[in-house]
């Protein structure tokens, strides 16, 4: 059964004209779909929607087999800047979802100390937000995602703010800590290089309103190899893709 499922989705702003039309996407246990599209098309609102924060004209969004639509608080939502709190320590920032779902602070400490180490952010708990790296507070802001998160979780654009080399790392560290933690992630990315390093599927949103046009299958296996990226196979997708999006 898949973890998420959307059915016919679709959102105006003004109750006229559709901003996203006739969205049908599934995110299945385990897995890592990207929704690639132009700016503009709608990925952010369909995010909006996913999450309860917007309820949709008409569809559905199914969760586990229960229906979530126009529910907030059923999946966690990771924005594209990690938002941590500036006076807060790390540690804090982390298990503040524990807090604000009714956990005693020190129980949320215990639970979210145990997967420093796993999200390399071991030595970090007492730090301030000031005191890390753009990709530390990443990683920060991950963790204290995943802690929010029933299993499923939704990325608009984690890794857009963070410099080539600090990317490309962090990309190999995600694979990595994802494949352990087995957390089902739907994210945005207007990177093609990026979908397809990362991605076991890949949704094309086009158009106005935004529409799915294609799914991608990404068939190679996980974890991958460093120079996949460098390979012949990885410049077809990319082509497919380009491809693809030019001709919507």
């Amino acid at each position: 059964m898949a973890s998420l499922e959307v059915k016919n989705v679709c959102f105006s702003y003004d109750g006229k004209e559709n901003v996203i039309e006739d969205i049908n996407i599934k995110l299945n246990e385990n897995e890592l779909v990207c929704l690639l599209g132009v700016s503009g098309c709608g990925k952010t609102t369909l995010f909006n929607v996913i999450s309860g924060l917007n309820k949709p004209n008409g569809g559905q969004v199914i969760l586990d087999g229960e229906d979530i639509t126009g529910k907030p608080g059923k999946i966690s939502y990771m924005l594209q800047k990690d938002l941590l709190l500036p006076y807060r320590t790390i540690e804090d920032n982390v298990a503040l979802p524990l807090i604000i779902k009714g956990e005693k602070k020190k129980t949320a400490r215990q639970k979210v100390g145990k997967h420093f180490a796993e999200f390399g952010l071991e030595g970090t708990e007492k730090k301030y937000p000031s005191e890390l790296s753009g990709g530390m507070r990443q990683r920060a802001a991950l963790l204290r995602t995943y802690m929010f998160s029933n299993g499923v979780a939704l990325l608009d654009e984690p890794f857009s703010a963070l410099d080539a080399l600090t990317k490309s790392d962090i990309h190999r560290w995600y694979l990595d800590v994802m494949e352990k933690i087995k957390l089902s992630t739907l994210f945005i990315t207007h990177d093609i290089d990026e979908a397809v390093l990362l991605s076991d599927r890949i949704y094309l949103l086009s158009g106005k309103p935004g529409r799915i046009t294609n799914e991608i299958v990404i068939d190679e296996p996980k974890p991958r190899s460093s120079d996949f990226a460098l390979s012949e196979k990885f410049l077809e997708y990319k082509r497919r893709i380009i491809d693809e999006l030019n001709n919507k």
